[in-house]
Protein backbone atom coordinates (compact mmCIF):
# COMPACT_ATOMS: atom_id res chain seq x y z
CA UNK A 1 0.00 0.00 0.00
CA UNK A 2 1.15 3.45 -0.97
CA UNK A 3 1.79 6.17 1.63
CA UNK A 4 0.65 9.81 0.53
CA UNK A 5 3.90 12.02 0.54
CA UNK A 6 4.43 14.33 3.37
CA UNK A 7 6.49 16.67 0.43
CA UNK A 8 9.27 16.63 3.53
CA UNK A 9 12.94 15.13 2.50
CA UNK A 10 16.01 14.68 4.48
CA UNK A 11 19.89 14.39 2.69
CA UNK A 12 23.05 13.22 4.36
CA UNK A 13 26.18 14.07 3.17
CA UNK A 14 28.98 11.36 4.66
CA UNK A 15 32.82 11.95 3.85
CA UNK A 16 35.55 10.15 4.66
CA UNK A 17 38.94 11.07 2.89
CA UNK A 18 37.67 13.03 0.27
CA UNK A 19 34.65 10.50 -0.55
CA UNK A 20 30.84 10.64 -0.26
CA UNK A 21 28.87 7.97 0.51
CA UNK A 22 26.46 6.78 -1.94
CA UNK A 23 23.61 4.08 -2.06
CA UNK A 24 22.33 2.68 -4.87
CA UNK A 25 18.58 2.71 -4.67
CA UNK A 26 17.14 -0.65 -4.49
CA UNK A 27 13.69 1.31 -5.20
CA UNK A 28 12.56 3.98 -7.42
CA UNK A 29 13.87 6.52 -7.99
CA UNK A 30 16.33 4.35 -9.41
CA UNK A 31 19.77 6.02 -9.76
CA UNK A 32 22.76 6.46 -6.98
CA UNK A 33 22.12 9.14 -4.30
CA UNK A 34 23.13 9.89 -0.40
CA UNK A 35 20.92 8.29 2.27
CA UNK A 36 17.80 10.54 2.49
CA UNK A 37 13.87 9.75 3.19
CA UNK A 38 10.49 11.31 4.21
CA UNK A 39 9.64 12.43 7.28
CA UNK A 40 7.08 10.05 8.21
CA UNK A 41 5.59 11.90 11.33
CA UNK A 42 6.31 14.51 13.77
CA UNK A 43 10.11 13.71 14.22
CA UNK A 44 12.38 16.84 12.99
CA UNK A 45 14.82 16.82 10.16
CA UNK A 46 17.52 16.22 12.15
CA UNK A 47 15.86 13.17 14.41
CA UNK A 48 14.87 11.63 10.85
CA UNK A 49 18.08 12.32 9.43
CA UNK A 50 19.73 10.23 12.01
CA UNK A 51 16.89 7.70 11.68
CA UNK A 52 17.08 7.08 7.65
CA UNK A 53 21.43 7.00 8.17
CA UNK A 54 20.89 4.10 10.53
CA UNK A 55 18.15 2.30 8.59
CA UNK A 56 19.87 2.47 4.78
CA UNK A 57 23.33 2.35 6.08
CA UNK A 58 23.76 1.14 9.87
CA UNK A 59 26.09 4.13 10.70
CA UNK A 60 24.95 6.31 13.87
CA UNK A 61 25.38 10.03 13.68
CA UNK A 62 27.13 11.80 15.92
CA UNK A 63 26.41 15.53 14.89
CA UNK A 64 24.89 17.27 12.14
CA UNK A 65 25.53 20.14 10.39
CA UNK A 66 22.32 21.60 7.98
CA UNK A 67 24.26 22.85 4.97
CA UNK A 68 20.95 23.56 2.79
CA UNK A 69 17.34 23.58 2.50
CA UNK A 70 15.04 24.31 -0.01
CA UNK A 71 12.17 23.13 -2.34
CA UNK A 72 13.11 21.03 -4.74
CA UNK A 73 10.84 19.47 -7.89
CA UNK A 74 11.23 15.64 -7.72
CA UNK A 75 9.57 12.79 -7.88
CA UNK A 76 9.05 9.77 -5.05
CA UNK A 77 7.16 6.38 -5.31
CA UNK A 78 4.45 7.82 -2.69
CA UNK A 79 1.26 9.72 -3.76
CA UNK A 80 1.17 12.64 -4.89
CA UNK A 81 5.03 12.65 -4.27
CA UNK A 82 6.21 15.26 -7.07
CA UNK A 83 8.28 17.68 -4.68
CA UNK A 84 10.01 17.95 -1.58
CA UNK A 85 11.03 20.42 0.73
CA UNK A 86 14.64 19.28 2.24
CA UNK A 87 16.99 19.60 4.30
CA UNK A 88 20.58 18.74 3.83
CA UNK A 89 23.30 17.27 6.57
CA UNK A 90 26.49 17.21 6.63
CA UNK A 91 26.84 14.14 9.15
CA UNK A 92 30.05 12.98 11.33
CA UNK A 93 29.30 9.39 12.18
CA UNK A 94 30.41 6.24 13.96
CA UNK A 95 29.68 2.59 13.47
CA UNK A 96 30.59 0.23 10.55
CA UNK A 97 28.31 -0.02 7.37
CA UNK A 98 25.48 -2.11 7.18
CA UNK A 99 23.65 -1.57 4.26
CA UNK A 100 19.54 -1.72 4.41
CA UNK A 101 18.90 -4.75 1.82
CA UNK A 102 15.63 -4.10 0.94
CA UNK A 103 16.39 -0.05 0.12
CA UNK A 104 20.21 -0.49 -1.11
CA UNK A 105 21.79 -2.50 -4.24
CA UNK A 106 24.84 -1.44 -3.36
CA UNK A 107 26.65 1.63 -1.28
CA UNK A 108 30.28 2.75 -1.86
CA UNK A 109 32.51 6.04 -1.14
CA UNK A 110 32.77 8.07 -4.07
CA UNK A 111 35.64 10.82 -5.09
CA UNK A 112 34.47 14.27 -6.52
CA UNK A 113 35.27 13.16 -10.29
CA UNK A 114 33.46 9.51 -9.87
CA UNK A 115 30.50 11.56 -8.35
CA UNK A 116 30.78 14.51 -11.36
CA UNK A 117 30.99 11.21 -14.29
CA UNK A 118 27.51 9.83 -12.49
CA UNK A 119 25.90 13.08 -12.57
CA UNK A 120 27.01 13.16 -16.51
CA UNK A 121 25.29 9.81 -17.20
CA UNK A 122 22.06 11.24 -15.27
CA UNK A 123 22.27 14.32 -18.02
CA UNK A 124 22.70 11.43 -21.18
CA UNK A 125 19.70 9.93 -19.27
CA UNK A 126 17.43 12.69 -19.18
CA UNK A 127 18.09 13.89 -22.70
CA UNK A 128 17.26 10.38 -24.15
CA UNK A 129 20.89 9.12 -25.03
CA UNK A 130 20.41 6.15 -22.20
CA UNK A 131 17.55 3.45 -22.61
CA UNK A 132 15.35 3.10 -19.63
CA UNK A 133 16.93 -0.58 -19.42
CA UNK A 134 20.21 0.27 -19.58
CA UNK A 135 19.84 2.95 -16.98
CA UNK A 136 18.55 0.21 -14.84
CA UNK A 137 21.09 -1.81 -15.03
CA UNK A 138 23.76 1.42 -14.55
CA UNK A 139 22.47 4.24 -13.18
CA UNK A 140 23.80 7.54 -12.37
CA UNK A 141 22.87 10.27 -9.75
CA UNK A 142 19.48 10.98 -8.56
CA UNK A 143 18.63 13.96 -10.42
CA UNK A 144 17.56 15.82 -7.06
CA UNK A 145 21.13 15.09 -6.12
CA UNK A 146 22.57 16.69 -9.18
CA UNK A 147 21.04 20.46 -8.41
CA UNK A 148 21.71 20.00 -4.83
CA UNK A 149 25.48 18.81 -4.90
CA UNK A 150 25.43 21.35 -7.71
CA UNK A 151 24.25 24.03 -5.55
CA UNK A 152 26.22 23.22 -2.32
CA UNK A 153 29.32 23.30 -5.01
CA UNK A 154 30.35 20.22 -4.59
CA UNK A 155 30.30 19.30 -7.96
Amino acid sequence: MNKICDHKSVGMLVWRDGELLLIERAKFPFAFAPPAGHLDGNESFEEMAKIELFEEVGLVAKSLKLLGEGRKENPCRRIDGTWHFWQIFEVEVEGELNRSLSETKQIGWFDVGEIKKLAERTEEYETGKISEDDWKKNPGLEKVWCEWLKELKII
